[in-house]
């Protein structure tokens, strides 16, 4: 999906709600803030809608042009009409959200994600192709490190394990620029963000596994008294 398609859908959906007033989430909304973002966050054919002021209509854009409608076997592409609940964000996110309004939308605004609060919601669903995109803003530069870890940090629920996919992520990323010390003496010029972010889940991690061991040895030696009684 480009931005284009978007702007049809804002338009669309606009007419089949008697709306003037939607909130785009999900992967493509990067579309807001990012009109040419890298094709590799665009290869979603729908986009996820809902009437602002008014949720419940979203099943009328199911219903009209939604997947597998007349509309969607025409453009190839098409709106799933979702709830206001549907994605997990950060607190203070609407303060945030960044308008789509012009002649092409009809003058209908579609309202979507911050880059960092479109990304912690997809820290939050953690499915493979959520783990991709983040990726992929990560790889692009598209999200601040810290940013993110602020966002994920004020979530509405799941932060916990949001910040846990995060530093998975985090390393991940580290662990595919950085072969040898010049690469990260490299990374710490160009992306100091990554490399302490990186190294602060490290700590995290290893404490986390020293405490696991130190729990595994005392029910060991639980298990021996046990045994000995």
């Amino acid at each position: 999906m480009n931005r284009s398609q978007l702007e049809h859908l804002i338009r669309a959906s606009g007419a089949v709600t008697n709306s003037n007033d939607l909130v785009i989430v999900g992967s493509q909304s990067i579309l807001g803030q990012f009109p040419d973002a890298p094709k590799e966050c665009l290869v979603s054919q729908e986009a996820d809608i809902y009437p602002r002021t008014d949720p419940e209509k979203s099943i009328l854009i199911d219903g009209a042009i939604g997947e597998r409608s007349m509309f969607h076997e025409t453009f190839g592409y098409y709106a799933h009409g979702v709830g206001a609940d549907t994605a997990v964000l950060p607190r203070g996110y609407e303060d945030r959200l960044i308008p789509i309004r012009n002649d092409n939308t009809n003058n209908v605004t579609g309202w979507c994600l911050e880059v960092h609060d479109l990304a912690s919601s997809k820290l939050v669903a953690g499915r493979e192709r959520d783990m991709e995109f983040l990726a992929v803003l990560l790889k692009k530069s598209l999200v601040h490190v810290n940013t993110l870890q602020e966002r994920v940090r004020s979530l509405q629920s799941k932060a916990d394990l949001a910040e846990q996919r995060l530093g998975l992520l985090v390393m991940k990323q580290y662990n595919s620029l950085v072969k040898s010390s010049s690469d990260r003496e490299k990374l710490e010029k160009e992306n100091p963000e990554l490399v302490a972010a990186r190294d602060l889940y490290y700590s995290a991690l290893k404490a986390e596994q020293v405490v696991q061991r130190l729990d595994q040895q005392q029910q060991q030696q639980l298990q021996d008294r046990c045994r000995s009684m």
